[in-house]
């Protein structure tokens, strides 16, 4: 499907490979006009697999450096590679609903061709202007009652979940999947960034059997690929997002894990092209790569594209230039505690360090906004008394600090959930909970109603009411 680019009448000249160094590969254009940064050039050799290399820089008058999105094992010195003059396009629209892709567009799912009539779209756009952005403060329900309450998403807003490995960001993802796609009858797209074949595997599965696939599309750059795939993957994933929200008009659900892989992965083409690394060893251009990414992300009159990503941290480290400058373009912030995971508190979400614009009394309303600073409150105040507790015991505390401590505890229990995805490893039904319930049970812990309460009757439940019924049971 990709070799019929080479015949097609856009093809401005053909080149030779001169030089290759792992996935960027050296073409020169003698006597012939050079291809345009940003374009693609197709490699006219043998394999079976398709070759498709990007222009990134011109070496000289007749030398342009490319980065190969496929594997270049194999590829020699003196191989014909045409130009399409043309950036990389993959297909949108509904054709693509249902379907998995990788990040040239071809379908990897083993299913039937795309029709021949299938809209292509290039992968390099401008952001909408500033004029034709529009921003909401309408709240964009989970059912997962900690970021409902703390951290409420904007429909047509950026949030970004950060944590470490292993404490259940891509967990976090596929429950969102979930529960966006119930309530919110969109489309979903999803780009798997360096992710584990398993993974993708996995999530490819649980889709099919959910029956939620047939409103998503699933754009793959998986870890075994070359960095070059997985530097583009989330502009594919964004063209076709892009698509919905112009041309159909349509509210899109962009679902990116993992974003620090895209970073990883420019930081691979960065070396491989030669640059001097800057802090930590990252490209030099960090700022611009996070920023020309982050900055499509935008919704438009009529139509809204609300981005959920997941950042890995590498050694748990929040200040790593990578974490700050993907922080920097979001509206809500969730951060994944190992401590909280360890402690068997999922999801792990670490109340204090997260945040979101939209907990604000003019956007949540007053009682919501109350609510949510006391809880804040009394977990803040719990965190400070861990090291008295640990060291003299809870008993040496005075009477007011003892009664916030039982009620934090309370809380901290009633603020984990079961999740659907996780139902057939924990024998647990997932629970989904409406805003209205989450604030009616945290007020009743706030205020006195389950002190009396075992602790255990308020973990890995749904509401209040859920809780009461085991309470009742048990005595």
């Amino acid at each position: 499907m990709v070799f019929a680019v080479a015949n097609d009448p856009s093809v401005v000249s053909t080149g030779t490979v001169v030089s290759v160094r792992g996935a960027v590969v050296d073409v020169s254009f003698e006597g012939c006009s050079l291809p345009p940064v940003n374009t693609a050039l197709i490699v006219g050799w043998d394999n079976p697999e398709a070759l498709v290399l990007e222009v990134h820089s011109h070496l000289d008058l007749a030398t342009v450096r490319g980065v190969a999105l496929q594997a270049t094992a194999g590829l020699a010195r003196g191989t014909k590679v045409h130009a399409t003059g043309a950036p990389i396009s993959v297909p949108v629209g509904d054709a693509v609903l249902g379907r998995l892709l990788d990040v040239t567009g071809t379908i990897r799912d083993r299913g039937p061709a795309l029709p021949l009539d299938t809209p292509r779209r290039g992968i390099h756009n401008a952001p909408p202007s500033l004029e034709e952005e529009t921003s909401s403060t309408a709240v964009f329900e989970t059912g997962i009652k900690v970021i409902d309450l703390l951290t409420p998403l904007a429909q047509g807003g950026k949030a970004a979940m950060f944590g470490g490995a292993g404490v259940g960001k891509t967990v976090l993802v596929m429950e969102l999947i979930h529960a966006m796609v119930e309530k919110y009858q969109g489309i979903s797209v999803f780009a798997g960034i360096g992710e584990r074949s398993r993974e993708g595997h996995e999530l490819l599965t649980d889709m099919q059997g959910s029956g939620v696939l047939a409103r998503t599309v699933l754009v793959y750059g998986q870890m075994n690929e070359p960095p070059g795939a997985r530097w583009r993957v989330p502009l594919t994933a964004l063209t076709i997002a892009e698509y919905f929200r112009d041309q159909k008009h349509q509210n899109v659900l962009l679902l990116m894990d993992n974003v620090f892989r895209f970073v990883q992965a420019g930081s691979e083409v960065s070396s491989l092209l030669g640059r001097l690394p800057s802090r930590v060893g990252y490209q030099p251009t960090l700022a611009t790569e996070v920023a020309s990414l982050e900055e499509r992300i935008a919704s438009v009159a009529g139509a809204a594209v609300t981005a959920i990503q997941a950042v890995y941290v590498p050694a748990d480290d929040f200040t790593d230039p990578a974490v700050t400058a993907i922080s920097s373009h979001m509206d809500s912030i969730i951060m994944l505690s190992r401590g909280l995971a360890a402690e068997g508190f999922y999801p792990a979400i670490d109340p204090l360090a997260s945040s979101s614009v939209l907990l604000d009394p003019l956007v949540v309303g007053e009682e919501h906004y109350v609510i949510a600073g006391r809880v804040r409150e009394a977990l803040a105040r719990f965190k400070d008394l861990q090291d008295i507790i640990a060291l003299l015991g809870a008993e040496e505390l005075g009477a007011s600090d003892r009664l916030i401590v039982k009620r934090a505890r309370r809380l901290q229990r009633f603020l984990s959930q079961p999740f659907m995805v996780t139902e057939a490893f924990t024998g647990t039904p997932g629970r989904s909970v409406a805003r209205a319930d989450t604030l009616k049970g945290c007020r009743a812990i706030l205020d006195g109603e389950t002190d009396d309460w075992e602790e255990s009757s308020l973990y890995m439940i749904g509401t209040l009411e859920e809780a009461r019924q085991k309470e009742a049971a048990a005595a």
